[in-house]
């Protein structure tokens, strides 16, 4: 099985989720948060780092994916989320790991069938896709939808490669 992280990086907190994909369809494998107790910003992208190394050396993934940087009104924001992002692909980085990015709209496309959907309607997609019954803080569903995307784009890749080779090799 070849599981994904998905991260949603915050200044904040930072969400985590392990997706497993199987022949059959998508597993759900773990998440969770960790939440920056530091009040200084070099601090807190330290806690991140470190704590996406031990989520990273305790479920092995193959594959991780982040979700790009949404450029609100606040450039500080912007800013200090951008460098969460770094520290989250640095960590990511420093296992071997090859990181994906994924722009906001693009997840919800994915997992919801809408890019503008809520985070209700994530949560909701995500509980129901991964058939998880339990309720999931709202960062760790959307670092779970992240993944889900992910696997969609993954496969959806491959299976394009697949049909390049099997063109390729009819026109020979």
């Amino acid at each position: 099985m070849d599981i994904i992280i998905g991260i949603d990086p915050g200044s904040r907190v930072t969400g985590y989720g392990l997706v497993g994909v199987t022949a059959s369809g998508l597993a759900h494998v773990g998440h969770g948060c960790i939440r920056l107790e530091h009040p200084r910003q070099p601090e807190r992208l330290r806690e991140i780092f470190q704590g996406l190394q031990v989520v990273l050396d305790e479920f092995a993934p193959g594959q991780a994916a982040v979700e790009e940087v949404f450029m609100g009104r606040n450039a500080a924001s912007a800013l200090k989320l951008g460098q969460a992002r770094g520290s989250a692909i640095v960590a990511c980085q420093c296992r071997g790991i090859a990181v994906a990015e994924y722009s906001a709209r693009k997840v919800k496309q994915a997992v919801v069938g809408n890019g503008a959907a809520s985070k209700e309607q994530i949560q909701h997609m995500v509980r129901t896709l991964l058939r998880i019954s339990e309720t999931i803080a709202q960062d760790a569903a959307d670092a779970l939808a992240v993944a889900i995307c992910h696997a969609h784009s993954h496969d959806s890749l491959a299976r394009i490669a697949s049909a390049t080779r099997y063109s390729r090799k009819r026109l020979r």
